[in-house]
């Protein structure tokens, strides 16, 4: 015999075989990855909702995010009061200086019923012996940016918040419609909130009520219009509020004082029996 070692031939149906099941994978998982584009005559129907979209332009601002919210409807809302105004029904009562007169001395005693312990340093913040609520811009009212305060209140104020701005939109709309909603400018305060103010603001004493979280301010110089029309005046929009107020006060539900240096009414929610 020669020495010569003998080369086995390469049977090619052999390697086909061999190789066939992998380049069926490869083929199957190149098909998988490449989108398919339909067209509208093959018959097929597709349903696609289309997510909202904010576009972030050169210069634009944490402000200009904000007027573009997407997130919350209800933050959405005109730059200025529109003009020219319509009147609307107002049944006034008097002087509401001297009607809504309620004594400092009367909302304190009220928030020490039921209220919070005012928060003094971090650790009481995590021991309060009512629960608090989160208050966020809604369709009953407008939160105003905060700078000296917090947007919490005890369940009861919160319910009275609401009532207050539902009241004050329903009325508006039985006597002949506006988009228009409170607006809420001061929540709860700590004692540290409470000094920094006091250097700008006479009305913001040590005892402030605004520390047991039954306390808010609502604005009677400025509200929030969500559409053009029908325009309504600052003056007949004050005495609407001052309407739902004075009935709501009446009702037993919440004392008010009228506030100068800050132009708000300075509301704390009463205890419900």
């Amino acid at each position: 015999m020669s020495g010569r070692k003998k080369h086995r031939k390469l049977n090619r149906t052999k390697a086909l075989q061999l190789l066939l099941p992998v380049m069926l994978f490869i083929s199957l998982c190149v098909v998988m990855c490449v989108p398919v584009n339909r067209s509208e005559d093959d018959g097929s129907e597709i349903v696609a909702e289309e997510a909202p979209v904010t576009q972030i332009m050169r210069g634009t601002s944490v402000h200009d995010l904000e007027k573009a919210d997407t997130v919350s409807f209800h933050k959405r809302h005109l730059e200025e009061m529109p003009e020219p105004t319509q009147r609307i029904k107002v049944n006034y009562f008097g002087n509401m200086r001297a009607f809504f007169n309620d004594s400092n001395h009367v909302h304190l005693a009220e928030a020490a019923k039921y209220g919070i312990t005012p928060l003094t340093d971090t650790r009481s913040h995590w021991q309060l012996r009512r629960p608090l609520v989160k208050i966020t811009t809604c369709q009953d009212y407008y939160l105003d940016t905060l700078i000296f305060s917090r947007p919490y209140l005890v369940p009861e104020a919160a319910v009275t918040l609401r009532e207050i701005g539902r009241r004050f939109r329903d009325t508006i709309t039985a006597r002949g419609g506006g988009d228009y909603r409170i607006k809420v400018t001061s929540l709860l305060r700590t004692p540290q909130t409470v000094k920094r103010l006091r250097r700008r603001n006479r009305n913001a004493v040590d005892s402030s009520v605004h520390q047991y979280g039954t306390t808010f301010d609502i604005s009677y110089a400025s509200f929030v219009a969500g559409s053009p029309a029908p325009a309504r005046s600052v003056d007949d929009l004050k005495g609407i509020l001052g309407e739902v107020l004075k009935a709501m006060r009446e009702e037993g539900k919440l004392w008010v004082k009228y506030e100068r240096g800050q132009p708000c009414f300075h509301i704390t929610a009463r205890k419900p029996e």
